[in-house]
């Protein structure tokens, strides 16, 4: 399962997640790009997170492990 979400601080995020092996991310230049962006990756089989994050301007994904924190 891979989670998704939005950020404006990607260092803090990824350390709260636990600092996954995977983590990716974008960045993106206005809200509805980032929100576009979420709700399509969302709708993705075994995609899963949260809206609504804190912040817009990064967009990230990571794989969901015993390890990680959502």
């Amino acid at each position: 399962m891979k989670y998704v979400g939005l950020t404006d601080d990607p260092q803090k995020r990824k350390a709260e997640h636990g600092n996954p092996a995977d983590w990716w991310q974008t960045r993106f230049s206005s809200e509805s790009e980032a929100r576009a962006w979420e709700k399509q990756m969302l709708a993705k089989p075994g995609h899963t997170g949260g809206t609504g994050g804190e912040g817009w301007r990064y967009g990230y994904t990571y794989t969901i492990t015993s390890s990680t924190n959502q």
